[in-house]
């Protein structure tokens, strides 16, 4: 056989291969953005209550370690927290803020922050407590959240959601001051 007469086969895409692959990208793409904004706005909120969770166990490992009431205050509207510790001057009870990595800090802007403290048996005929929001009672200090030498804290529960609507709680438990997520249904 002549090389000059062998003939070379390249392998190659025809152009129908080619708009079958496109178009299969195309409707995998359209299926799986929806789901990714999703999963992002999930992470944006997890990492919001991951955040806030921090800022508990710091309040609470001082509190303990350092046999001192330490406070985190909560703003709703601009989503700032900031951790306080309890000073003494002249005689009086003053909480300062703390110069500590994680002492203070903002949430995502587009996680909104509610907080809501269970007041003592308030009756409406079921076996649950009602849920006051008692920030309003205290405009100046915010919703605030104790935690104590002794290993309690002031119970209250924090809300957190995104603006697709996604929710969770934090059950701050008075006795043990542990902090419980909890999901809740969407709104």
């Amino acid at each position: 056989m002549n090389s000059a007469q062998t003939t070379v086969r390249r392998a190659a895409f025809t152009l129908i291969e080619l708009m079958v692959v496109v178009t299969i990208i195309g409707v995998l793409t359209a299926l799986i953005i929806p789901e990714m904004q999703g999963s992002y706005q999930d992470a944006l909120l997890r990492s919001a209550s991951r955040e806030l969770l921090d800022v508990f166990d710091l309040a609470y490992g001082r509190a303990v370690s350092l046999n001192q009431v330490r406070r985190v205050r909560l703003n709703e509207k601009t989503g700032r927290y900031l951790v306080e510790k309890q000073v003494w001057d002249g005689g009086q009870e003053k909480f300062i803020p703390v110069d500590e990595t994680g002492g203070a800090g903002e949430l995502n802007s587009k996680i909104t922050l509610a907080f809501q403290r269970p007041d003592a048996a308030l009756d409406t005929g079921a076996d649950q407590a009602v849920m006051l929001d008692t920030s309003a009672a205290v405009p100046d200090l915010g919703a605030t959240i104790a935690f104590y030498p002794d290993g309690t804290a002031d119970s209250g529960v924090i809300e957190l959601t995104d603006r697709e609507g996604f929710r969770l709680a934090l059950k701050i438990n008075p006795i043990t001051a542990r902090v419980l997520v909890e999901e809740l249904a969407r709104q």
